[in-house]
């Protein structure tokens, strides 16, 4: 089984890539996902965050107080590494359980899908990575027509991720996704088939 990971800043076309792998017989891991899941189930996570930071970032039925724990992390280089650290070394524990779940499932794939694949740690479970990337300009088109927000909220979006030859210059493989839907469906499928019958690319 192959594990690829998929990477690139918001409104490049993850989800496509993804949605391409699915069709193909595989699994799928959101790492945002998983991190909400975490918040709420794994109590290991929540007592280091509670250790850290204080109890008051959780309400009296244990969810996350998000703009009170904001209001600490943000500004503070030091707590949002700390916040990073903890978060991300349980994102990479459920990882790497899902990873042999699919495995075991027979599935011919696994695509971990994060925006913070390569800084969170989670890279290195990949056999492969793939930087899904896009014009700045493109990227904020889709972000409005998605989300329904106003270009200026778009990129200001846009405008605090990485740049694209950040993500390029890391991983294994780039898409480039300024075109088509449906272009990019096809070099995403051509891709990922070469990359599971492991031909040279």
């Amino acid at each position: 089984m192959t594990v690829v990971g998929i990477t690139g800043p918001t409104g490049a076309g993850k989800t496509t890539v993804l949605n391409v792998l699915r069709d193909m017989g595989g699994a799928v891991a959101d790492c945002d996902v998983l991190y909400h899941e975490l918040l709420r189930r794994d109590v290991s996570m929540q007592n280091e965050l509670k250790a850290r930071f204080g109890g008051g970032i959780f309400d009296e039925n244990g969810g996350l107080r998000r703009k009170a724990l904001g209001a600490i992390v943000f500004g503070d280089q030091s707590a949002l590494e700390d916040l990073n650290a903890v978060t991300h070394r349980h994102i990479v524990a459920e990882l790497e359980r899902l990873i042999a779940q699919a495995g075991a499932e027979g599935r011919p794939a696994i695509a971990l899908d994060a925006v913070a694949l390569l800084e969170s740690g989670a890279g290195r479970l990949c056999d492969v990575t793939i930087a899904v990337t896009a014009s700045k300009e493109v990227r904020v088109g889709r972000i409005m027509a998605r989300e329904g927000i106003s270009e200026e909220y778009a990129r200001s979006r846009a405008d605090a991720q990485k740049p694209d030859a950040w993500f390029e210059a890391r991983c294994t493989y780039t898409l480039r996704n300024d075109g088509t839907q449906a272009e990019l469906e096809a070099g995403a499928r051509k891709l990922l088939t070469q990359i599971l019958d492991k031909e040279d690319i």
